[in-house]
């Protein structure tokens, strides 16, 4: 039996911006690097005088004598897709402006993020194995790129659901939320959509900022209250806000195209969206290695308090991590999660880890204690 090249075998250096490309060569030699999406079309002298063996090209451009030249030198070559409205080797995650993109033109239906959800809707039906495929190193790409974004973060989860409407009480009290875990040093995550996932992201991008400008930006978005009557309106309410308070606070948001009449808010600065929903959501619980916070919401929140209640169940993530659910009338009437998630938790170690709250103004120091 052949042995297998150890370049291959070995986790390469992951090289996903043209500066670090250019550091390698520098360095004398790409050998077993893994090089994302990077365009390389100016780079063909680099290219041709650097050694290449076991390097793998991830939908990089390059000059035909290039890549002639770097696959005869035992590299491994994955060309670019054309007519796709997502790179599936994506090296890093997505920003608010680049899938929204065209936005102000041509509304929301000329994005990449609409076209991303038109091309799902397709290929999801026809079944095409090579689409299924892309979808996969998509979603690979990008929870490889998320897990780079949070390295040393302390992630905190806000779950809830998205019919939260701006100009609320409760959308404002979720801001307010999110931005008192960011001022303690915490990173928000979100599932990324519209409702309770937006105020928890805007309040973190708010961080930075003085009190009132939160109240204000909640004004200004209650213009257009819901995505449900216009996309490019609401989306349009929220570029407002991000370009009258630049520089705000950082938040991940982890949405998905499966629930693609839900579109990704616009205040988290780093977002990882996927195809896959079941990726998306034990991903987004997985990565929440501070706790999370359950607002009030249906049938997705639900499912994720014990889709996260499972694994504090059985410490499979070592120990169990903060759980703090919000209004006690919701989560004892109206849906009753809390009797079942107290009745799982007792005896064992996510016992002390779990609490139930009135208000959205005692979650963050619930969890506080919680963590403590």
């Amino acid at each position: 039996m052949e042995k297998p090249d150890e370049n291959i075998c070995e986790p390469g250096v992951e090289i996903e911006t043209l500066t670090a490309f250019d550091e390698a060569v520098m360095a004398g030699t790409l050998a077993g690097h893994r090089v994302q999406s990077v365009d390389l079309t100016d780079r063909s002298d680099a290219l041709l005088t650097t050694a290449t063996r076991g390097t793998v090209f991830l939908g990089c451009r390059m000059e035909p004598r290039a890549e002639a030249k770097v696959r005869g030198g035992g590299a491994f070559v994955f060309p670019p897709v054309p007519g796709l409205p997502f790179d599936p080797y994506r090296g890093l995650l997505y920003t608010p402006d680049a899938l929204y993109e065209g936005l102000s033109e041509g509304g929301y239906p000329a994005t990449p993020d609409a076209r991303a959800y038109g091309w799902f809707q397709l290929t999801k039906a026809n079944g095409d194995v090579f689409a299924s495929m892309l979808r996969a190193l998509h979603d690979d790409a990008v929870s490889d790129a998320l897990d780079e974004h949070l390295v040393g973060a302390r992630v905190v989860g806000v779950m809830g659901g998205h019919a939260m409407a701006r100009g609320s009480r409760e959308y404002a009290g979720a801001a307010r939320l999110g931005r008192e875990l960011a001022r303690s040093g915490l990173t928000v995550a979100t599932g990324g959509g519209p409702g309770a996932m937006e105020a928890a992201n805007l309040g973190a991008y708010a961080a930075p900022h003085s009190d009132a400008m939160l109240v204000k930006a909640c004004e200004l978005l209650a213009s257009a209250p819901s995505f449900a009557d216009s996309v490019t309106n609401w989306a349009k309410a929220a570029f407002a806000v991000r370009e009258r308070w630049p520089d705000g606070g950082s938040s991940v948001a982890v949405p998905t195209w499966f629930y693609g009449h839900e579109p990704p808010n616009a205040f988290a600065d780093h977002i990882a969206k996927y195809f896959a929903n079941a990726l998306r959501e034990d991903g987004l619980l997985a990565r929440s290695t501070a706790g999370v916070i359950f607002l009030p919401g249906a049938a997705g929140t639900v499912q994720e308090i014990f889709d996260n209640a499972t694994p504090n169940y059985y410490e499979s993530r070592s120990a169990p991590t903060p759980m703090v659910l919000v209004n006690r009338s919701h989560w004892t009437e109206k849906l009753p999660a809390w009797p079942l998630l107290s009745a799982l938790a007792s005896g064992r170690a996510m016992e002390s880890r779990i609490a139930l709250v009135d208000t959205v103004e005692e979650a963050a120091p619930a969890l506080a204690r919680l963590t403590g």
